[in-house]
């Protein structure tokens, strides 16, 4: 049997994750998968930044396309 937190984990392959991480920015990508130290892989990612760009209520990104994120920095995981 498959434990639930791997089943959850599947669950969210091949959709939208938005991450946000330590120094406060967000990458918002598609999620295709973790390694063995539980870094996170986006395809197909925005990264975003709050701070000087963020300028009447609007962030401002770029495309960063494929992205692997250490697990360390991650602060929170939203889907």
């Amino acid at each position: 049997p498959t434990p639930d937190s791997v089943r959850k984990l599947r669950s969210l392959l091949r959709g939208n994750l938005r991450i946000t991480i330590s120094d406060g920015r967000i990458f918002i990508g598609t999620f295709v998968g973790t390694d063995k130290q539980l870094n996170v892989l986006l395809v197909n990612t925005d990264e975003y930044r709050l701070g000087e760009e963020y300028v009447g209520g609007r962030m401002s990104g770029r495309f960063v396309g494929q992205v692997m994120i250490p697990w360390r920095l991650v602060q929170k995981v939203e889907a």
